[in-house]
């Protein structure tokens, strides 16, 4: 896995740990928090989404799912 690949995981770890952390939280709320592009996060929140751990019932807030995860 290269650094770029490895930085995004991580990253997107951190979202969703984040998430999980603080309930509903906006795209522009985690973009301020890590320090990135709203398009940025917006790209992580996809890859959340698409394995099923976090939705967006009201457009640009996010909460987890009730998925079971286990975070290594």
């Amino acid at each position: 896995m290269n650094q770029t690949t490895s930085r995004m995981l991580t990253r997107v770890k951190a979202v969703y740990l984040y998430i999980r952390d603080n309930g509903t939280v906006s795209t522009t709320e985690l973009a301020e928090e890590f320090g990135t592009t709203d398009r940025t996060v917006q790209r992580d929140l996809n890859v959340l989404e698409y394995n099923g751990l976090v939705s967006s019932p009201n457009r640009g807030r996010w909460k987890t799912t009730s998925k079971p995860v286990k975070i290594s």
